[in-house]
């Protein structure tokens, strides 16, 4: 029921949700001036969240920014991946698939070949509601060893179907073959305050390094101020999404 719960209650929070219900519920009003003001509040809402530079703004208070990678140590670290960003249902499966979020293991790679970490975890398996029985984290320790990174300094949890799993399976891969290593968490910059929360209620200690950043850092374009944009209305999905993903952990007692 949990996992129902997390991944459908965040759809009733859509813009396009809340606009199209309100003006579904408009068109049983035989009042005239609360039928226009439902009508006027769906078409206003959906022009102020399709609005790029609005959600960025709200958007970059939730990010984790970013680490400047020769601000890191040079401490033996191991990187821990969250996975989520391999299409397991694209066939035919004689390669690995990366969606969005990919950056989650070039970044990694980066990491490894500048000799900031020098173990790298990957956590993540089919995922909660997945038809696919490809596991994700095989499928990225292909990618690794594509970048030539060898296979002895890889190791990966692919049981795990969320990221409160993440945390406790990777958790007790950590204490049990790297107990002296730093760990350095390596996920979306959206994704970053639940992830850290989760391994440390799972009683480990990390650094995030963000990733799969949803906003820039040069001002926007001029026109981004008036033309409405379908990405503006995904993002806008994504954090509501993480938002109540937060919310349901923190009622489970998962951080």
């Amino acid at each position: 029921m949990f996992f129902l719960l997390s991944k459908t209650l965040p759809y009733l929070f859509m813009p396009l949700t809340i606009a199209i219900g309100a003006l579904l519920f408009s068109l049983f009003l035989n009042h005239g001036k609360w039928k226009n003001r439902l009508q006027i509040f769906a078409v206003g809402f959906l022009l102020i969240c399709s609005n790029n530079v609005v959600v960025d703004q709200v958007f970059k208070l939730w990010e984790v920014p970013s680490t400047p990678i020769e601000q890191l140590p040079d401490s033996r670290t191991v990187g821990v991946v969250l996975s989520g960003f391999v299409k397991k249902e694209k066939l035919p499966h004689d390669r690995v698939y990366l969606a969005e979020g990919a950056d989650r293991i070039t970044h990694a790679i980066q990491l490894y070949k500048a000799g900031k970490i020098h173990k790298i975890v990957i956590t993540g398996g089919q995922g909660a509601f997945s038809k696919s029985a490809i596991r994700e984290a095989p499928q990225l320790r292909q990618v690794l060893m594509m970048c030539e990174v060898p296979e002895e300094d890889i190791v990966i949890e692919s049981e795990s179907k969320n990221t409160r799993q993440n945390a406790v399976f990777t958790a007790e891969i950590l204490k049990n073959q790297f107990p002296d290593y730093q760990y350095l968490l390596i996920t979306s910059s959206f994704h970053m305050r639940r992830s850290l929360a989760c391994f440390k209620k799972a009683g480990i200690s990390t650094t995030g390094f963000s990733t799969d950043f949803k906003t820039v850092d040069y001002p926007p374009r001029f026109t981004s101020y008036f033309v409405p944009s379908p990405n503006a209305i995904d993002k806008w999905h994504l954090l509501m999404k993480e938002l109540m993903g937060v919310a349901a952990y923190k009622a489970m007692g998962y951080i």
